[in-house]
């Protein structure tokens, strides 16, 4: 009775309650400074699942999935202004020390608007695919104001075009676009899944808001080093020249481009993980 009563106490001792948010899942795992990973466009935390499991032995990991994403439920817009300044929250709340910053694809520019706005209270910054201002990417001269005004960013409209996608296929359809995205169709079909499971209205204004949000000017207020992990854009050359723009007036940066698609941590994990312990050492 005495040694159960000792196990006990010892899994609430070892267990924290951390402070959670309606705008984002959190799961926590593993033990050592605290890293906040964010994932990308429609999907769950667990596409850090491999991730996680290199990183728990030495780092405690929040890993997060964002509302309206893959069956967390949704919250009202703005969505992505939500979720930067309920990280900032979240980090202030449970008193994490300087977190590192994980983020892929919208998850990176998340990661960009939140230590931005609060500098002093995150540490390195990992963007994994994931740019300041996505509209630039083929056009460096186009404005927010620019996009804020296009047709193609109507808010009703597109969030019609999401919901009057049929339920039937849906699935299979986004697998197949998603190879372009990721070379295993095991984990194209994962990600159609979580985006399957993900709120239809969250899908468009989630879009749209991080469509006509440019962080290239803010991202200068960054303290801390940032590592960019790119994939390739046509060519290697021109990846970097993109990035490069993106990232301008940023000081503190590397700039690195795999050999891969844009799910860097699926296509090329051992170069991934030697790129991210090469960074947060």
């Amino acid at each position: 009775m005495k040694k159960a009563l000792i196990l006990v106490l010892a899994f609430f001792t070892l267990t924290t309650t951390f402070a959670q948010s309606s705008a984002f899942k959190v799961q926590v795992i593993g033990k050592g400074k605290p890293i906040l990973l964010i994932p990308g466009y429609s999907c769950s935390g667990e596409v850090w699942k491999e991730t996680v499991d290199h990183l728990k032995d030495k780092y405690e990991c929040h890993i997060l999935t964002l509302a309206g994403f893959a069956g967390v439920p949704a919250i009202d817009a703005p969505i992505l202004q939500t979720v930067k300044n309920d990280i900032i929250g979240y980090v202030k709340q449970n008193k994490l020390k300087s977190p590192v910053l994980i983020g892929h694809s919208l998850g990176a520019f998340i990661s960009l608007w939140a230590s931005s706005e609060a500098p002093d209270l995150f540490g390195k910054v990992i963007c994994v695919d994931g740019v300041p201002f996505i509209s630039a990417m083929n056009d460096p001269a186009v404005t927010a104001e620019a996009m804020k005004n296009s047709p193609y960013m109507n808010a009703e409209q597109v969030v019609k075009n999401f919901e009057d996608l049929p339920s039937e296929g849906f699935i299979g359809r986004t697998a197949k676009a998603m190879k372009y995205q990721v070379e295993d169709s095991v984990r194209a079909k994962q990600i159609a899944t979580w985006q399957f499971k993900s709120d239809r209205r969250t899908l468009g204004l989630t879009l749209i808001e991080m469509s006509t949000t440019d962080l290239r000017e803010q991202i200068a207020r960054i303290k801390q080093p940032v590592l960019v992990l790119g994939s390739i854009y046509n060519t290697k050359e021109n990846s970097l020249k993109v990035l490069a723009a993106q990232y301008a007036n940023l000081q503190n940066k590397t700039i690195h481009v795999a050999d891969s698609k844009h799910f860097i941590m699926y296509d090329t994990p051992q170069w991934f993980y030697a790129e991210i312990d090469t960074f947060l050492k």
